[in-house]
Protein backbone atom coordinates (compact mmCIF):
# COMPACT_ATOMS: atom_id res chain seq x y z
CA UNK A 1 0.00 0.00 0.00
CA UNK A 2 1.39 3.31 -1.03
CA UNK A 3 0.69 5.96 1.83
CA UNK A 4 2.82 9.07 3.38
CA UNK A 5 4.07 12.39 3.30
CA UNK A 6 7.34 13.12 1.41
CA UNK A 7 9.07 16.56 0.41
CA UNK A 8 11.11 16.46 -2.32
CA UNK A 9 12.55 19.02 -4.86
CA UNK A 10 12.27 18.68 -8.96
CA UNK A 11 16.23 19.38 -10.59
CA UNK A 12 16.73 21.35 -13.53
CA UNK A 13 15.91 18.67 -15.98
CA UNK A 14 12.29 17.72 -14.02
CA UNK A 15 14.28 14.82 -11.98
CA UNK A 16 12.54 13.86 -9.18
CA UNK A 17 12.88 11.17 -6.43
CA UNK A 18 10.51 8.40 -5.71
CA UNK A 19 10.42 7.39 -2.52
CA UNK A 20 12.33 3.29 -2.38
CA UNK A 21 9.23 2.09 -0.94
CA UNK A 22 6.83 3.77 -3.44
CA UNK A 23 9.36 2.38 -6.08
CA UNK A 24 9.33 -1.21 -4.74
CA UNK A 25 5.37 -1.05 -5.35
CA UNK A 26 5.04 1.08 -8.23
CA UNK A 27 7.68 -1.45 -10.02
CA UNK A 28 10.38 -0.92 -12.30
CA UNK A 29 7.83 1.12 -14.79
CA UNK A 30 4.97 2.88 -13.64
CA UNK A 31 3.05 5.59 -15.24
CA UNK A 32 2.65 9.21 -14.60
CA UNK A 33 -0.82 10.77 -15.45
CA UNK A 34 -1.99 14.26 -14.89
CA UNK A 35 -4.91 14.31 -12.49
CA UNK A 36 -8.35 15.27 -14.22
CA UNK A 37 -10.01 17.10 -10.93
CA UNK A 38 -6.88 19.54 -10.16
CA UNK A 39 -3.48 20.60 -10.96
CA UNK A 40 -1.43 17.74 -9.62
CA UNK A 41 -0.66 14.44 -11.09
CA UNK A 42 -1.13 10.73 -10.18
CA UNK A 43 1.56 7.73 -10.09
CA UNK A 44 0.69 4.09 -11.10
CA UNK A 45 1.48 0.78 -11.38
CA UNK A 46 1.37 -0.61 -14.61
CA UNK A 47 -1.42 -2.93 -13.05
CA UNK A 48 -3.16 -0.31 -11.05
CA UNK A 49 -3.35 1.92 -14.87
CA UNK A 50 -4.74 -1.00 -16.74
CA UNK A 51 -7.58 -0.83 -14.07
CA UNK A 52 -8.07 2.39 -14.12
CA UNK A 53 -8.63 2.66 -17.50
CA UNK A 54 -11.09 -0.47 -17.61
CA UNK A 55 -14.02 0.79 -17.26
CA UNK A 56 -13.57 3.55 -20.05
CA UNK A 57 -13.07 1.01 -22.72
CA UNK A 58 -17.14 -0.09 -21.97
CA UNK A 59 -18.35 3.14 -22.88
CA UNK A 60 -19.83 4.67 -26.70
CA UNK A 61 -16.85 3.47 -29.09
CA UNK A 62 -15.73 7.25 -29.62
CA UNK A 63 -16.15 8.50 -26.53
CA UNK A 64 -13.65 5.67 -25.13
CA UNK A 65 -11.31 6.35 -28.07
CA UNK A 66 -11.29 10.20 -26.88
CA UNK A 67 -11.03 9.19 -23.48
CA UNK A 68 -8.23 7.28 -24.35
CA UNK A 69 -6.41 9.65 -26.22
CA UNK A 70 -6.90 12.42 -23.90
CA UNK A 71 -5.84 10.25 -21.21
CA UNK A 72 -3.03 8.54 -22.48
CA UNK A 73 -1.54 11.68 -24.68
CA UNK A 74 -1.42 13.28 -20.81
CA UNK A 75 0.07 9.80 -19.24
CA UNK A 76 4.04 9.05 -19.82
CA UNK A 77 5.74 5.55 -18.44
CA UNK A 78 8.67 6.27 -16.42
CA UNK A 79 11.08 3.93 -14.83
CA UNK A 80 13.52 5.33 -12.17
CA UNK A 81 17.02 6.00 -12.45
CA UNK A 82 19.91 4.20 -10.25
CA UNK A 83 19.26 7.21 -7.71
CA UNK A 84 15.53 6.56 -7.74
CA UNK A 85 14.47 9.75 -9.59
CA UNK A 86 11.93 9.80 -12.88
CA UNK A 87 11.90 12.54 -15.28
CA UNK A 88 8.62 14.14 -15.49
CA UNK A 89 7.73 15.23 -19.42
CA UNK A 90 7.89 18.91 -19.16
CA UNK A 91 4.11 19.40 -19.96
CA UNK A 92 2.83 17.51 -16.82
CA UNK A 93 5.88 19.96 -14.70
CA UNK A 94 3.60 22.30 -16.05
CA UNK A 95 0.20 20.82 -15.53
CA UNK A 96 1.35 20.69 -11.83
CA UNK A 97 2.98 24.16 -11.44
CA UNK A 98 5.57 22.41 -10.02
CA UNK A 99 8.36 24.98 -9.95
CA UNK A 100 10.93 23.58 -7.83
CA UNK A 101 9.63 21.83 -4.39
CA UNK A 102 7.06 18.64 -4.67
CA UNK A 103 5.16 16.17 -2.30
CA UNK A 104 4.58 13.00 -3.43
CA UNK A 105 1.64 11.68 -1.12
CA UNK A 106 0.94 8.02 -0.75
CA UNK A 107 -3.12 7.23 -1.59
CA UNK A 108 -3.59 3.23 -1.24
CA UNK A 109 -3.29 2.10 -5.20
CA UNK A 110 -1.40 5.31 -6.44
CA UNK A 111 0.54 8.39 -5.47
CA UNK A 112 -0.46 12.09 -6.36
CA UNK A 113 2.60 14.36 -7.03
CA UNK A 114 2.09 18.22 -5.96
CA UNK A 115 3.61 21.53 -6.27
CA UNK A 116 4.43 22.17 -2.66
CA UNK A 117 2.48 25.31 -2.59
CA UNK A 118 -0.55 24.14 -3.77
CA UNK A 119 -0.75 20.97 -1.55
CA UNK A 120 -0.70 23.13 1.00
CA UNK A 121 -3.47 25.12 0.22
CA UNK A 122 -5.27 22.19 -0.76
CA UNK A 123 -4.15 20.93 2.72
CA UNK A 124 -5.67 24.12 4.14
CA UNK A 125 -8.91 23.87 2.41
CA UNK A 126 -9.90 20.17 3.52
CA UNK A 127 -13.59 19.89 4.64
CA UNK A 128 -12.40 17.69 7.48
CA UNK A 129 -16.10 17.22 8.57
CA UNK A 130 -16.93 16.09 5.24
CA UNK A 131 -14.31 13.69 5.53
CA UNK A 132 -15.45 12.58 8.63
CA UNK A 133 -19.08 12.41 7.64
CA UNK A 134 -18.04 10.07 4.94
CA UNK A 135 -16.21 7.91 6.77
CA UNK A 136 -18.86 7.32 9.10
CA UNK A 137 -21.28 6.86 6.25
CA UNK A 138 -18.68 3.59 5.48
CA UNK A 139 -19.00 2.27 9.07
CA UNK A 140 -15.40 3.69 10.02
Amino acid sequence: MLSGEYKHTLDAKNRIFIPAKHREELGAKFVVARNIRGNYLRVYSEPEWEKFIEPIKKLDRKLCEDTLRFLNRNAESVSPDAQGRIVLPQGLVEHAKIVKGAVIVGCGSYDEIWAEELYSEAIENEDQEAIRAALEACGL
